[in-house]
């Protein structure tokens, strides 16, 4: 099970896409499994074949245990084992069953009577037999009562998801010692250029500024590498690509955050593609695992609601994040002239284990540098 952001612990399998003796190639999809952040399709790491499936469908399944074994391209196949004895059949003695109803008595020094079999399933499911009021004879706690205080304990999608987010961005003011900067960026010469390309496009194949602010990111990373990666055991571990995650709000409420793969690499029109891709696909399902699991920086735009500066948490194991606010009419001068001119705050969260202030400031000037030059982007 890929671990699909700092906030996951386990996933449930939805549903397997191959079967036993099926060949797949690298970045086919597998399986979908469920998690706070929606249905995501797993994809397989290496290309081979389908050895066995060891997990079921509806399994919970923690972060790294094994879900199938895929044997390599060139390997051989082990050797069938001769088949052993069938398992005997799980029965039951009447008296033992008659037992599994019975009311247990009360409790030493008072209490609640809980039937053995509730007692194990509230052991289970985590449920506290002494605060139950019992549904049974003689206020007895049942089976059912225990099932049914389970179910109300069950946290609703949406706010499962605030906890999951709240306990990452926990750890994150917990271990990540944070600095933050912001700078006023000129995003005239962008929007100017962004204007003129939209006015040749259809409609539906028109960008947003969103766009250029997302591959100026991007560039800006090649000459500052220290902020793309990941703190992990200690030490820094700098990605050899660029990989943007994405913070995308949800319609059913919460945060996530898929990357654009190689985003560096793509022109301001294939990363609107993918953009709009990710907005569809995170809203409606169908997120790939590595589109979660392999973010190297994360940006956030809360313009669109707005704010004129936005100051993030970094998303461990990632080392920064950038914020960028709506679009501000300010007075700039220019060549002498003080003219209205359009403009973003942008903003920096980053780690003082890996960068300082010194080389935040070069970083978030750098992406400055990048929007006056739209055409080159």
């Amino acid at each position: 099970m890929p671990s699909l952001g700092a906030d996951m612990e386990a996933g449930t399998l939805v549903e397997w896409l191959k079967k036993p003796g099926d060949r797949v190639v690298r970045g086919d999809i597998i399986a979908v499994v469920e998690t706070q952040k929606g249905a995501i399709e797993i994809e397989v790491f290496q290309t081979g074949t389908i050895e066995t499936l060891l997990a079921a469908t509806g399994q919970k399944i923690a972060v790294g245990a094994p879900m199938a074994f895929i044997r390599a391209e060139g390997e051989r196949a082990p050797a069938p084992s001769a088949p052993g004895p069938a398992p005997s059949p799980v029965t039951v003695a009447p008296k033992a069953a008659a037992e599994l109803p019975r009311v247990a008595p009360l409790v030493p020094g008072g209490g609640v009577r809980v039937s053995p079999a509730a007692r194990r399933r509230a052991a289970e499911l985590g449920v506290k037999v002494e605060t139950l009021s019992g549904s049974g004879p003689g206020g007895s706690v049942t089976l059912a009562d225990v099932e049914g205080a389970a179910r109300a304990a069950v946290p609703s999608p949406a706010q499962a998801m605030r906890d999951v987010i709240a306990a990452a961005m926990a750890r994150s003011n917990r271990e990540i010692p944070h600095y933050y900067l912001g700078h006023t960026l000129d995003l005239e010469p962008a929007l100017t250029w962004l204007a003129a390309e939209n006015a040749k496009r259809p409609v539906p194949e028109r960008m947003l500024y969103g766009a250029l602010l997302i591959k100026a990111v991007a560039r800006a990373l090649r000459e500052h590498p220290d902020f793309n990666g990941f703190w992990l055991d200690g030490e820094f571990r700098p990605s050899q690509r660029i990989h943007l995650g994405i913070a995308i709000s949800l319609s059913q409420g919460g945060l996530i955050a898929p990357a654009i793969h190689d985003t560096d690499r793509l022109s301001v029109p294939e990363v609107m593609a993918a953009l709009r891709d990710l907005v569809k696909r995170a809203r409606k399902g169908g997120l790939r695992s590595s589109e979660l699991s392999d973010p190297t920086i994360t940006v956030t735009s809360l313009g669109e609601q707005g704010t004129e500066a936005v100051f993030p948490v970094i998303y461990p194991p990632q080392v920064a994040i950038v914020g960028f606010g709506m679009v501000l009419e300010r007075p700039w001068v220019v060549a002498g002239a003080i003219l209205p001119r359009r403009v973003i705050v942008g903003s920096l969260a980053g780690d003082h284990r890996v960068s300082d202030g010194h080389r935040g400031a070069r970083f978030v000037t750098a992406i400055g540098r990048e929007l006056q030059k739209p055409q080159a982007l």
